[in-house]
């Protein structure tokens, strides 16, 4: 994989983050003495932080309101993100060897700033990156528009030749893909199912960072 510029997502690309926002809210309501339904996790799993909120205090008739559970839950992430979230393994070693050959790079995520700074510092991972750009800050997330990818891009002084972009999500490597980047598909539990339709987008499929190096190149 030669590049000169690489822009990693973070969740569930750089952190092993996922299962934090999987179990939200049904953490949440257990936490509340309420029993959540099984399916609770995949009916809100596309769904913003209040738009959870609104659903939860509907569906189990919660007495706090919907501003209350809506910052109950952002305390719950800031306080993950803040001091509990780890690099996925390998990828400390695998950023350090790319900054010393010289690439250059950025985070592009959905995660709002103050978290994602927050989030790297913990994972202490933060040094390798020139900066972060935010789904908020383009005002596109990545299914819509890839002006995220875009923009980090022209950040790094890069081009589509020597620029790779590394993402978990299927939705957003097909965005990046679609626009001209060249992807790398990095392997996260939570995109289970679409690892079959990953390998066949990807330029690059990597299983994980300690396999790095055994990353099959695709096509």
């Amino acid at each position: 994989m030669r590049l000169q510029s690489a822009i990693f997502d973070m969740d569930g690309t750089l952190l092993d983050s996922m299962p934090v926002w999987e179990h939200l809210c049904s953490d949440l309501l257990r936490e509340q003495g309420v029993d959540p339904e099984p399916d609770l996790d995949a009916i809100v799993g596309t769904m913003t932080i209040r738009q959870g909120a609104e659903y939860c205090k509907t569906r189990y008739q919660l007495t706090q309101s919907v501003d209350e559970l809506e910052t109950l839950t952002h305390a719950k992430v800031e306080d993950f993100y803040r001091n509990r979230v780890q690099a996925k393994p390998g990828v400390q070693k695998f950023l350090s060897l790319l900054k010393m050959e010289g690439v250059w790079m950025y985070v592009a995520t959905n995660t709002a700033r103050y978290l994602a700074e927050a989030a790297l510092r913990c994972a202490g991972i933060d040094q390798y990156f020139r900066g972060i750009i935010t789904c908020a800050e383009v005002r596109q997330g990545k299914r819509e528009s890839p002006e995220i990818y875009l923009r980090a891009m022209r950040r790094l002084r890069g081009n589509f030749k020597d620029t790779v972009v590394f993402e978990d999500a299927l939705h957003a490597a097909q965005t990046a893909k679609a626009a001209g980047f060249r992807v790398a598909a990095v392997y996260d539990a939570s995109a289970a199912a679409d690892q079959e339709a990953l390998k066949a987008l990807a330029d690059y499929y990597i299983p994980s960072f300690e396999e790095m190096f055994e990353a099959r190149t695709l096509g």
